[in-house]
């Protein structure tokens, strides 16, 4: 290896490590501001919508944000009426949950050889060093004050992306060497097309979700099927571990409220139909091909924003990784670096999808 070889193999290395840094310890600075350049890009057509028919700037941003809030109050509502029937009852699941947790303690007791005693004794020191229950409860005040105040600041953050996006496209455009200002006006506009594809495809996806899983669990006979439905639907956010945790969760309620082998069987074939479904004809004509990431990266992504930014970062792993291919397909040097993070079309749509899949592209110019 050459001197200069080595020198860029260094730099490289050292702006990894660098970016990786600012990542991890300006997360509560980016965390916010990455969801709301993104959201900001989603709500961006009907901004401009609304501009065109003679609304003000200002208005229409804050319309915008509006109709944000008013979408997640509609989840939010959902959720706490099937909470409400759920807490209706939490006495008798209370008394189910201690008894599987019996059940499990006399499982282990005599599978492994440890009493049930020493189990108790284990959970104890375990829910100690959390620093007890006044601790616990700190911490959950703690996560709901700094959830608040995040909300607060991605739709402050929102409005001002959308207010000043065109002084925030000249500026990026007034950075860029001449010979790339073309390249990069496009791809802008890309990054927000692959955006807006991505999270309008799947709001679309998840209420798809909503209605085949909760047909699906009603059939089976889950108990509170619709709320289950709803929860496995919302957590699709995150790919892959998401839809998992919800069915994970659906056959623990199942078998807490006495479900047996049947039951638990008739929950993991909806969620194997739902899964075929997904993946072969929701998500390649609701999310598209644009934001097609490898699946090595996906979950590569996933992992390292859990261990960068948690939660926000699995949620934000996919679309950013998205842009970041579309960024790297835009010049010339990154394009392997692109071709790496997609996938190749091994197979074109046919028939139906095909045809649905262009309809859709139409109605969307």
């Amino acid at each position: 290896m050459t001197n200069s070889s080595l020198a860029k193999t260094t730099y490289l290395l050292l702006i990894v490590v660098l970016a990786t840094a600012s990542l991890y310890f300006a997360k509560n600075f980016l965390i916010p501001l990455t969801f709301a350049a993104i959201l900001a890009m989603l709500f961006a057509p009907l901004n401009k919508r609304l501009e065109k028919k003679g609304i003000n700037r200002a208005l229409s941003a804050i319309i915008c944000i509006l109709v944000l809030i008013l979408v997640f109050a509609a989840i939010g509502g959902l959720l706490a009426w099937q909470l409400s029937d759920l807490a209706k009852d939490m006495t008798g699941i209370e008394q189910k949950f201690r008894q599987f947790l019996k059940q499990i303690e006399t499982y282990v007791s005599n599978t492994f050889g440890i009493d049930p005693k020493e189990q108790e004794k284990i959970v104890k020191q375990q829910s100690q060093s959390g620093g007890g229950s006044a601790g616990t409860l700190a911490k959950v005040m703690g996560t709901i004050m700094s959830a608040a105040v995040n909300l607060i600041l991605v739709l402050v953050y929102i409005f001002l992306f959308m207010y000043f996006r065109n002084h925030l496209k000249k500026f990026i455009i007034r950075i860029t060497p001449q010979n790339h200002k073309e390249n990069v006006g496009r791809l802008t506009h890309d990054a927000g097309k692959v955006s807006q594809q991505y999270i309008t495809g799947l709001v679309m996806m998840i209420g798809t979700l909503w209605i085949l899983y909760g047909i699906g669990f009603s059939i089976v006979g889950v108990k509170y099927a619709i709320f289950f439905a709803i929860l496995c639907g919302i957590l699709e956010i995150v790919p892959f571990i998401g839809n998992i945790t919800g069915t994970t969760i659906t056959v623990i309620m199942a078998l807490v409220q006495g479900g047996d082998f049947n039951l638990v069987l008739g929950i993991l074939i909806t969620y194997g139909f739902v899964q075929f479904i997904q993946t072969y004809i929701l998500e390649p004509l609701v999310v598209g091909n644009q934001v097609n990431i490898n699946p090595l990266f996906t979950i590569i992504g996933i992992v390292a924003g859990e261990i960068l930014w948690g939660i926000p970062g699995m949620i934000l792993a996919i679309p950013v990784i998205g842009i970041l291919k579309i960024v790297c397909d835009h010049f010339e040097p990154l394009k392997p670096v692109g071709f790496l993070l997609g996938q190749e079309k091994t197979k074109k749509e046919s028939g139906i999808l095909e045809k649905i899949s262009q309809l859709r592209k139409k109605s969307t110019k």
